[in-house]
């Protein structure tokens, strides 16, 4: 079949068939797109997009086997001139941030999909950029807060699954009165009230995952 030349040609990575479904019934409507391939992983995504060398594709973050962000970037590093618009449920700015260091052009929210997507594809596909105003005001929020560091992120994401400092301790192979110097750290960076707060603030920012 002929895919004629002005075709924008599409690979769809999503681990919900539905979603995919949705998103495969919206380009069908469309002249100048068509979707080539689909995955449910991000390990399928890169075997996907070397085999059919997509204009774009379409990115979900939390998949099993290999996330977005991991696909992202094995996909960039093969092929730097990838378009990929990640479409996403979550709006958190330390997720927002990888994606968008991992190669990602574009930025949507799934609620936004039926409303904002062909026009989003287009965008991307010309050369633009695209962050929705929601998404960009989280980036603003956040833009001057320190980061927490490498050790104070295992420390949040042990709290998160319930363990004390003693716990925290032994895990990580240091004292306990390092895990409270980091857990005062890390309420102080995150402005929390308590280590319940900060594993909320966390999970909402994307700085840890459950």
């Amino acid at each position: 079949m002929n895919e004629g030349p002005g075709l924008i040609r599409i690979l769809s990575v999503d681990d919900h068939p539905l979603l995919r479904e949705g998103i495969a019934a919206l380009i069908a409507t469309q002249s100048d797109m068509k979707l080539v391939a689909e995955a449910s992983t991000g390990r399928e995504a890169l075997e996907q997009f070397r085999k059919h060398r997509p204009d774009l594709t379409l990115m979900d973050l939390q998949m099993p086997d290999m996330n977005g962000v991991e696909s992202m970037i094995a996909i960039c590093s093969e092929f730097p001139g990838a378009r990929i618009i990640v479409l996403t449920t979550y709006s958190g700015d330390v997720q927002i941030l990888r994606a968008l260091k991992a190669g990602a052009r574009g930025y949507l929210l799934k609620g936004l999909l039926r409303k904002e997507l062909l026009e989003t594809i287009r965008a991307v596909h010309s050369g633009q950029k695209r962050i929705p105003a929601e998404v960009a005001s989280q980036l603003a929020d956040h833009a001057v807060d320190e980061t927490l560091t490498a050790r104070e992120v295992d420390v949040l994401r042990l709290i998160a699954c319930g363990n004390a400092n003693k716990l925290i301790a032994d895990q990580l192979s240091i004292t306990e009165d390092t895990v409270k110097g980091h857990v005062k750290n890390i309420l102080s960076k995150l402005g929390a009230n308590d280590r319940t707060h900060a594993v909320t603030i966390a999970l909402r920012r994307g700085i840890i995952e459950l």
